[in-house]
């Protein structure tokens, strides 16, 4: 089984360009696509799955296709059934149980007279085996709403399957849930994800570039190998053919050299031979046009030396780490930034919880969806009053990224943002700065609204850890959802300069590694705990 994408060209209605000509066979087995972010990997899912019409070229593929969207275009009103696409057989099946036997209850049922059995059986693989077919979905925690959608799909036994950033929201044991019905899947399976775990549990990668997608054996770990491999071979021809460029240079500056010393010599050895004008100047034209040959000869080689510096340095990977050193976000240890006791929140803290928060503690919040995490954090930064317990607070600044992003102001300037949050440095100085964050030249005049989820990442990053007062304790709510691994990495290096402390709301167990967590919290059924 695979999928086929012909000559696929893609714009946008202002005629931004997508893809334009793009070709490739995706094979059999589990494939994960990768790319930085606005590189086209969701829009690419959407052509394949039908949602989007190609402006050119063509999609095949072998059997039913299933997709999953990063974005479920599900209302909170809908029921677990109608998500799953079985409200009408249901309907059908109890409608014949009551004695209506109506011809138009059997078509609707067709050969699907197990569709409960086998929901239910899909249902319990996701984790999902408690929910009623009548619930709603505003009852059911984000989590559990994207492994509703999977199910869905699957109810569907595709022979393709599209997976875009499956695991968002998904806690951890949902997650391994998710890998493990992964593991069995025999069809063709695309899978655009940041999961690092996830990716190792895949065939191939498949990295999606400029019209084109290169295809690496082996799980995302071996991908980086090659990767690397591949970056140190481009280095070393860059290195190669920066010489070759020096050589030809000087090689032909020598035979310039050699050449106004022939020519000066022949023009002393005529004078001194008394020769006729004529042959004279015979002899002068052929020895410019031999030494006007050797200089084309030697131009040529080097231009032929500098092309072959030009692709060299074209095939050397961009390295997008970002370098900071933060000494202002500095605490001293042991310093109490936040104290709380007895904290209660109807619904989720019943009973009380408390919370020390010390400098420069690095704190991972762990918990199933729906466990109250984003809520404590929203009790940490004040935002949020508890209807019962006591608060401390140190003096200095919390710093709060919620799941959205939305701190800045999409209607202006990465360049303006920045000054709002740092009024008092110099102009120079915050440009200097914002190329620290990969934001250089006419990138910082881009406004906030028109980033990639990776830039406003980054965006946010630089205004809330350079603002004035720099933040002592930072609170990041899922933060690599929806990054591309080329900024999940640029998040550790930011999270490892910055030097107060932080809670961070992560299922991402590689990324908390990364970023050097020493404790962990987990709430669970109204309590929270160490460990």
């Amino acid at each position: 089984m695979s999928l086929v994408c012909s000559a696929l060209s893609f714009s946008w209605p202002d005629g931004t360009v997508v893809f334009s000509g793009l070709t490739t066979a995706v094979p059999g087995g589990r494939t994960g696509l990768v790319a930085p972010n606005g590189a086209g990997k969701s829009t690419l899912l959407k052509l394949l799955a039908g949602q989007y019409t190609p402006s050119g070229g063509s999609v095949s593929a072998d059997g039913v296709v299933g997709y999953l969207p990063q974005n479920l275009p599900f209302t909170g009103e809908l029921t677990v059934a109608e998500v799953l696409g079985i409200a009408p057989v249901l309907s059908a099946l109890a409608a014949i149980e009551s004695g209506d036997a109506a011809e138009a209850h059997f078509t609707t049922i067709g050969t699907d007279w197990d569709i409960e059995e086998r929901t239910r059986a899909e249902l319990d693989r996701l984790g999902l085996g408690g929910l009623s077919f009548d619930r709603r979905l505003n009852t059911l925690s984000g989590g559990q709403v994207v492994s509703l959608g999977l199910a869905a799909q699957l109810l569907k036994r595709p022979d393709v399957l599209l997976l875009d950033e499956p695991t968002n929201n998904l806690d951890l044991e949902a997650r391994h849930r998710l890998y493990s019905v992964l593991s069995d899947w025999t069809g063709c399976l695309l899978v655009v994800s940041h999961d690092r775990e996830l990716l190792d549990r895949m065939d191939r990668i498949a990295e999606l570039g400029q019209d084109e997608i290169r295809y690496y054996g082996g799980n995302f770990t071996e991908y980086e190998e090659a990767v690397r491999a591949e970056r140190e071979v481009a280095e070393r021809n860059v290195r190669n053919a920066e010489q070759l460029v020096k050589k030809e240079k000087r090689e032909m500056q020598q035979a310039r050299e050699r050449a106004a010393r022939r020519s000066s010599t022949a023009a002393r050895n005529v004078a001194d031979a008394g020769l006729p004008k004529i042959l004279a100047g015979a002899r002068q034209r052929k020895a410019q046009e031999s030494a006007g040959k050797a200089n084309d000869l030697h131009s040529a080689r080097v231009n032929d030396a500098k092309a072959k510096l030009d692709a060299a340095e074209r095939s050397v990977r961009e390295d997008q780490k970002i370098a900071l050193d933060l000494p202002g976000t500095s605490v001293p240890a042991g310093r109490v930034l936040f104290e709380g006791k007895d904290l209660r929140v109807r619904g989720l803290f019943p009973d009380g919880i408390g919370l020390s928060v010390r400098g420069p503690e690095r704190i991972a919040l762990t918990g199933a969806n729906g466990a109250g995490k984003s809520t404590l954090l929203r009790l940490l930064t004040g935002e949020l009053e508890p209807e019962a317990g006591t608060v401390k607070r140190a003096e200095g600044r919390i710093a709060y990224l919620s799941q959205r992003l939305d701190l800045l102001d999409p209607d202006r300037t990465i360049a303006e943002n920045f000054a709002s949050y740092a009024p008092d440095l110099p102009e120079s100085q915050r440009m200097t700065l914002l190329a620290r964050f990969l934001f250089r030249g006419a990138r910082t005049a881009l406004p906030v609204g028109a980033l990639s989820g990776g830039e406003r990442l980054r965006a946010t990053l630089a205004c809330v850890l350079f603002a004035e007062p720099a933040p002592q304790l930072l609170l990041l709510d899922e933060p690599t959802n929806n990054l591309d691994l080329v900024s999940v990495g640029q998040l550790e290096s930011a999270l490892n300069a910055y030097r107060g402390a932080f809670v961070v709301v992560s299922h991402d167990e590689r990324f908390l590694s990364g970023i050097g967590v020493n404790r962990r919290l987990r709430l669970a059924g109204g309590k929270l705990a160490e460990g």
